[in-house]
């Protein structure tokens, strides 16, 4: 009877102390030889530290993977310029030749970090952005990472606030929509307060501010007039 219990219950491959072991030495080689800002960052608000690209390759090196990677789906569509792609990414052990995880990344040009941009000239970025998700995710499974870092914010700009100021980019974009409706710079003034809530200069917009704006602008026709409240008649 305790013989028949026994084959039935699973039990550790490995013993405890190995598990601490192998723990212990991942910690320590993060700790000696891989660089925050590079290999990792951090951002405040975030609990663990986000695995980088540099940090996962670094990691396949350490461990002895090979990469195998693959796309498994692609939509490119030129005309409307919209680009999906969804990216496999399996780590084979170099000395046992069997496959010890698979990951799975897609990125798209509707993404908030994308949607903005020209997408023709982005499909490549939009590729390799697949790619790296997918690597990282296999990285952190085949080593037993996710304790210590997190994917989730892995393609993030690593600053030192969360809240980022808008760029010349967007700046630029919002004025050649301006243009567009013909609006003066009291109108415009005006449309963006209403938008985000506060009357602030062009400079003093954030990121997210700056993408309302001109989500705002493009469902805005032409032939809307902005009413200054507030102006003297």
């Amino acid at each position: 009877m305790d013989k028949k219990v026994d084959t039935v219950v699973p039990s550790f491959a490995i013993s405890l102390e190995e598990v601490e072991e192998r723990i212990n030495m991942l910690q320590e080689f993060i700790k000696k030889h891989m660089k925050k800002g590079e290999d990792y960052g951090e951002i405040p608000g975030i609990s663990k530290p986000t695995l980088l690209k540099a940090g996962a390759e670094k990691l396949c090196d350490v461990y002895g993977f090979s990469k195998l990677v693959e796309v498994k789906n692609r939509m490119e569509d030129w005309e409307k310029g919209f680009f999906h792609y969804e990216v496999e990414v399996t780590l084979i052990n170099k000395k046992t030749a069997l496959i010890e995880s698979q990951g799975l990344g897609s990125c798209n040009s509707k993404e908030r970090k994308y949607r903005y941009q020209d997408s023709y000239t982005i499909v490549n970025t939009i590729l390799k952005m697949a790619k790296k998700r997918a690597l990282i995710d296999a990285v952190l499974s085949a080593t037993r990472s996710s304790g210590i870092f997190t994917q989730d914010v892995e393609d993030m700009e690593i600053e030192e606030e969360l809240v980022r100021p808008s760029t010349e980019k967007q700046r630029r974009y919002i004025l050649s929509l301006t243009k567009e409706k013909h609006f003066d710079e009291e109108q415009l003034r005006t449309f963006c307060a209403n938008v985000i809530g506060e009357d602030k200069a062009s400079k003093d917009w954030t990121s997210e501010e700056a993408s309302k704006i001109i989500e705002a602008l493009q469902n805005t026709p032409k032939s809307s007039i902005i009413v200054n409240p507030n102006k003297k008649t």
